[in-house]
């Protein structure tokens, strides 16, 4: 990326002599670039406005569920990598439980919002979206696929899940948190 960057850098300037531009419009280009190239964050409802949304007013105190080393193993398994965390916190509502979960789609990380009763997704949301293609997840008609989704015995989705082009691994990422949401559900029903 950041080679990517310099590279861009470097034509933009060499247009900019090219061009005779003046040094004020140079640099708000060169500004322009620079942000652009930062990353982008879509917010589409906050963690803390979709807790308040399915776990009701007032928020009820979260609850944590620790990665012990079998979870943290069983969690490894589900992502393909290691949890970045040793806890995972969670809000519990009338039978409900409301998950806040990230998981890195091509680059950067999606950020996603669950709810689980009696073992099934009720309702999931793209609530940060940060990569520059995909985004297309976020859509009603994609993330109505999750309702009533659950795990069978292997710990996959018992339904498919339909992949949208150009969003491959954003769709992937956002199956792996909804496993991972439901497996978490079912540790913290166990924990009572």
């Amino acid at each position: 990326m950041q080679r990517c960057v310099i590279a861009c850098l470097k034509n933009c300037r060499r247009n900019i002599l090219r061009q005779g531009l003046t040094l004020g419009s140079s640099f708000l280009l060169i500004g322009l670039f620079a942000s652009a190239a930062q990353g982008r964050e879509d917010v589409y409802l906050t963690p803390e406005q979709f807790i308040a949304e399915a776990a009701g007013t007032p928020v009820p105190k979260p609850d944590t569920l620790w990665l012990t080393k079998d979870v943290a193993a069983q969690a490894a398994r589900i992502l393909g990598h290691a949890p970045p965390q040793l806890r995972q916190r969670y809000w519990k509502s009338s039978g409900k439980t409301v998950w806040v979960l990230e998981e890195i789609g091509k680059e950067e990380p999606i950020t996603a919002g669950f709810v689980v009763e009696n073992g099934k997704i009720l309702q999931a949301r793209v609530l940060i979206y940060r990569e520059s293609r995909g985004g297309e997840i976020r859509y009603p008609a994609f993330i109505k696929q999750y309702e009533g989704v659950a795990l069978d015995t292997e710990q996959q989705l018992d339904r498919s899940i339909d992949g949208i082009s150009g969003a491959t691994l954003s769709v992937r990422a956002m199956g792996r948190m909804a496993r991972l949401a439901l497996y978490f559900d079912k540790l913290s029903q166990e924990k009572k």
